[in-house]
């Protein structure tokens, strides 16, 4: 949405309409949370970068191949290039001999062409010489030097082709080699290398802001103290954002002060492509970021999802500008990033891949918990006799912290009334691979 499309800006509500707010909120669904912030979502700009520098960042554009691969006729092993037809009637009775004309080791090109009755000695991945049709492997052969010329003896037949691997046959000239928006890892790297690809053109990483609010909050450096926490979740959101291909600025922990946390939101928003911030979203007296995304100066795209954790999980837009208010319970802090954060970074980059891949699994243990919103539980997924089992944390309440080092994944329990058996079909959703 661009400036002059933006709504004209409303009088701040009163802070009795805010409290309100705070007690009337109307849930969405998790789905149509992403779906409101997909429709916000701008896409990155490019930049080109080294090669070696690509690791880990997501293709601007599509790349094709500038020549087949192999672009020549490649040997599959050590052996002698020869004619098949020649060997017609070989046998241990019938030995047939041909003459060694040419050497050619990997790396360099064959001197002369085949011709029947001669055979030449070739290397793994060499390049095959015109003529021949078949390579044998060398533990089939037999040798004789007379009169200073070499011969090879063979005694079987060998079919044509056997041992050559033909030009073009992984990948065509002009075929695509990587997608825009592929995810560039060890395997799209040796693609684009054996290419000549040495420079690749990438989207810029996402730059996002993170900051907590908080009065009890700690730096990690700091000593504990009665009735205060660590800031946990920042540096917790900046792993999770870097995983997801942007780019963190941690902000620090803002004190529970309302005018102080604007500055900072709002600074954020007019600086960074993102923005997330953790704690202040409920409904207590000292919850700033509520009341902030309900004064009007910014766009309020939702502020509750029928998901436990996370149902106080706010989103809203400024100017194109994402703001992402998670909870500050960690459990929910985490699974509000994996499920709306993420996609958002990943679709600025174009990602092929942008939500969490999804599995369908078995539980493997009872649970026992009732709901009426759906619940993402921290878990982790085996795979016994065949089929995918997925463990649910025991302990998984939003404000756990130490079991989110320990799952793999997000097992998602539909709203029930009634405790789900082991053996129970599930969805989980894949966290990334540690």
């Amino acid at each position: 949405m661009t400036a002059q499309n933006q709504p004209e800006q409303q009088a701040a509500p009163s802070a009795a309409q805010q409290d309100r707010g705070k007690f009337h909120r109307k849930p969405i669904t998790p789905a149509e949370a992403q779906r409101r912030i997909a429709v916000h979502v701008r896409q990155a700009e490019t930049e080109q970068v080294k090669l070696e520098e690509a690791g880990g960042r997501f293709l601007a554009q599509t790349v094709t191949a500038p020549h087949p691969y192999p672009h020549f006729r490649r040997s599959g092993m050590d052996g002698y290039a020869m004619i098949a037809a020649d060997l017609e009637g070989a046998s241990s009775e019938k030995v047939v001999w041909l003459e060694v004309v040419d050497n050619i080791p990997c790396g360099y090109t064959p001197s002369v062409s085949i011709r029947s009755g001669q055979a030449a000695r070739i290397m793994t991945g060499a390049m095959v010489p015109e003529g021949a049709d078949v390579v044998v492997m060398l533990e089939m052969t037999e040798t004789r030097t007379e009169d200073e010329r070499t011969w090879v003896g063979l005694k079987r037949q060998v079919e044509a082709g056997r041992n050559i691997t033909p030009i073009g046959l992984e990948i065509g000239e002009g075929e695509q080699l990587l997608e825009q928006g592929a995810y560039i890892g060890a395997g799209e790297i040796s693609v684009l290398a054996t290419f000549g690809v040495h420079t690749v053109t990438v989207y810029r990483r996402p730059q996002v802001a993170i900051f907590s609010t908080g009065t009890e909050l700690l730096g990690v450096e700091e000593p504990i103290e009665p009735g205060k926490i660590r800031n946990s979740n920042s540096l917790m959101l900046a792993e999770q954002i870097r995983a997801a291909g942007g780019e963190p600025h941690l902000l620090g922990a803002v004190e529970d002060d309302l005018e102080l946390a604007r500055t900072i939101m709002m600074d954020a928003l007019a600086q960074y492509d993102l923005v997330v911030s953790s704690g202040g979203v409920s409904v207590g007296d000292y919850d700033i970021m509520g009341d902030l995304v309900r004064s009007g100066e910014v766009e309020m795209l939702f502020n509750k999802i029928s998901m436990r954790p996370g149902s106080v999980t706010t989103g809203a837009v400024k100017e194109g500008t994402l703001l992402f208010a998670l909870s500050g319970n960690p459990g929910a802090c985490f699974v509000g990033c994996e499920l709306l954060v993420r996609p958002t970074i990943r679709q600025m980059m174009n990602s092929t891949e942008d939500y969490l891949p999804e599995w369908t699994a078995r539980l493997g243990r009872d649970y026992s918990k009732i709901n009426s919103f759906t619940r993402y539980v921290r878990g982790h997924v085996n795979v016994e006799n065949g089929h995918v089992i997925a463990y649910p944390a025991l302990l998984d309440e939003s404000n756990v912290m130490v079991t989110i080092k320990d799952s793999d994944c997000l097992i998602v329990i539909p709203p029930t009334t009634e405790p789900l058996p082991a053996g129970t079909p599930v969805s989980v959703l894949k966290l990334a691979v540690k």
